[in-house]
């Protein structure tokens, strides 16, 4: 038996469109009255899943509940749930009132009560002043709000926003998001929220859900995401950070930008791959030499921000990396540095190689990615063709210019900065990835040809 605090439940959810898999076997359970707001990068599969909840998309796996009921086969119409677009919808030929009204008058409720239930979704969001105006003389925030007040006025279980604030300016979108939570709090009614926008998702939510390439990466408290990042790509997305290949000695010691540093994690074992994050603001910055220093470097630049400076340096070891100070450094300085153990934060990686796998089609060739590639003779081929994996480091990977001539292309999907190179997601044109360290600079869906050379493929037999 299901939690009953979870007003929302989302089990298996699998949805394809055409040859695209957009969301891939998610789970995701919501309390009642929680603001939970799913964040992601254009494509991740976050409006799909908001659209899949209000009935307007079906899934083609898995089940939806609100409040305990099974939604599948019933119609948008029909579910408990509102919506608040990016677009408003509003309709230009109503005014103010007309607007928020009509769901009631569709469903017939007395006119009295109409205009009791009007005004009290009005007040509610600070436009009482204006139930007689027509929509289009509004601004963006004034019209936004309309649209939540026409939402909330037919007392949603649960309201789904989708990117409600993305055509607002700068100014007008933190004033929305106060007014926002401030609903929130006031209605305790269950808010499902949809941004790309990290600090929006930071600043309002109860839960933060990420998700990329139609997977949920982490769901967790604001403070839990950005604090406690599980993978590199979670850390990236959440506000600014350094990210670097590291070593787990033991217990509470690991290694990375050329030392050793204490840190506070544990059983990741001895001698373990793993990626480390550092915020800017974690790295404590002093002129040199200074007895405290567990490591120099070099001011590269440094750049007001209004609040803080952000201040790059070259460490002695070649890494280059951001620390945020409220205290100007000028470029050529000399600077000592430290890190506290409980500012180190140690990440499992999600892979040491990449992995492919391919079918041994004779002694020195093997079919993977879609094509097929000359490897070193394997003594594996015994006549027959043999199921198998294929591991090539990501830095035997090479990028080329020249696609015309390539015999696998794909395109940049995801750019890492490691300190002293680029961790690359290159997607092939049958949507397989490919990983790639490479100190060249790409850009986000540049396209490039992929090569792997024979003597950087190591090849074993598959496990059936």
């Amino acid at each position: 038996m299901k939690d009953s605090n979870f007003i929302i439940s989302l089990d298996h959810i699998t949805k394809w469109f055409g040859e695209k898999q957009v969301l891939n076997d998610v789970n995701l359970h919501v309390k009642k009255g929680e603001f939970i707001t799913i964040l992601g990068p254009s494509g991740c599969g976050k409006t799909t899943l908001l659209r899949i909840l209000a009935g307007f998309v079906t899934p083609d796996e898995g089940t939806v509940e609100i409040g305990g009921e099974l939604m599948n086969s019933i119609p948008p119409y029909k579910r408990p749930v509102n919506t608040v677009f990016q677009r408003y919808a509003l309709f230009p030929h109503l005014n103010v009132f007309d607007n928020v009204a009509f769901g009631l008058k569709l469903n017939k409720v007395p006119e009295d009560e109409i205009e009791q239930r009007v005004r009290k979704a009005l007040k509610m969001v600070n436009m009482t002043d204006y139930e007689w105006r027509d929509v289009e003389s509004l601004s963006g925030g004034q019209q936004q709000r309309v649209a939540i007040a026409r939402a909330l006025i037919n007392s949603p279980e649960v309201l789904l926003l989708d990117e409600p604030l993305s055509a607002l300016d700068h100014k007008m979108r933190k004033d929305m998001q106060v007014e926002l939570k401030e609903i929130h709090e006031k209605l305790g009614v269950t808010f499902l929220y949809v941004t790309h926008d990290q600090e929006e998702a930071l600043t309002l939510s109860d839960t933060i859900v990420v998700m990329n390439d139609g997977v949920i990466q982490q769901a967790g408290s604001p403070i839990d995401i950005y604090n406690e990042p599980v993978n590199a790509f979670v850390a990236d997305f959440i506000g600014e950070s350094n990210i670097l290949n590291g070593t787990m000695i033991c217990d509470r010691k690991v290694n990375f930008l050329g030392h050793d540093f204490d840190c506070v994690d544990e059983g990741f074992g001895e001698n373990v791959p793993v990626d480390v994050v550092i915020r800017p603001e974690d790295i404590y910055l002093m002129e040199s030499p200074n007895k405290a220093s567990m490591f120099e470097g070099t001011v590269q630049s440094c750049v007001f921000q209004g609040v803080h400076y952000e201040i790059t340096v070259i460490t002695e070891e070649g890494y280059e990396i951001m620390i945020q100070d409220y205290n100007p450094f000028e470029a050529g300085m000399k600077v000592s540095m430290v890190i506290k153990p409980q500012d180190i934060q140690v990440m499992h990686k999600e892979r040491t190689c990449n992995t492919f796998e391919g079918t041994l089609v004779d002694e020195t060739h093997v079919e993977m990615l879609g094509i097929t590639f000359e490897c070193l003779p394997q003594e594996l081929y015994q006549g027959e063709k043999v199921d198998v994996l294929v591991d090539v480091d990501f830095d035997k990977v090479d990028l080329l210019d020249d696609i015309d001539n390539a015999e696998l292309v794909g395109d940049v999907r995801f750019i890492l900065y490691k300190g002293d190179h680029y961790y690359l997601t290159v997607m092939t044109e049958d949507r397989d990835n490919v990983y790639v360290d490479t100190n060249d600079v790409w850009d986000e869906r540049d396209l490039v040809g992929i090569k792997i050379l024979p003597e950087d493929m190591r090849i074993r037999k598959a496990e059936k």
